[in-house]
């Protein structure tokens, strides 16, 4: 199969790298733990991996754990993550790098606490949900993976 030849625009200052660390919620009966950006964040409305910014000096596994709790409000660790895939996507005005981590055990119940919507959904149901463009280049792996 021969390759796509894909222009991606360089990194500048206009147009940084945003590190964002993302998890795949599993729960026990399979489903995956998608969550919907409130009004008046960028791309509200769209289904996403729960997740944010990894900050200075901070691993995307320690962002996904701290991200989780500020989030959903359930504690995890990141020797309960494992790594999937990662999404590599140049929006206009930043590229975006994106790993993604699967997490079956969790302490809690996850619980909106940013004004979000949280669905459980089928991997089969992935593509049934509007997402940003490089949530939905993850579906297909997704799929294959879990």
């Amino acid at each position: 199969m021969p390759c796509i030849d894909v222009t991606i625009p360089p990194l500048t200052a206009n147009r940084p790298l945003l590190l964002v660390a993302a998890g795949a919620l599993i729960n026990e009966a399979g489903k995956i733990l998608l969550a919907q950006r409130p009004e008046g964040k960028a791309m509200a409305g769209l289904w996403e991996f729960p997740g944010g910014k990894v900050g200075k000096d901070e691993t995307p596994e320690a962002a996904l754990v701290r991200e989780l709790r500020e989030e959903l409000g359930v504690e995890t660790s990141t020797g309960c993550l494992w790594p999937l895939t990662f999404a590599s996507y140049a929006y206009p005005d930043f590229h975006l790098l994106m790993p993604v981590f699967s997490c079956r055990v969790w302490q809690g119940t996850p619980a909106p606490k940013e004004g979000q919507k949280l669905a459980w959904v089928q991997k089969n149901e992935l593509k049934n949900y509007e997402m940003p463009a490089a949530d939905m280049a993850l579906v297909q792996t997704l799929w294959e993976l879990l």
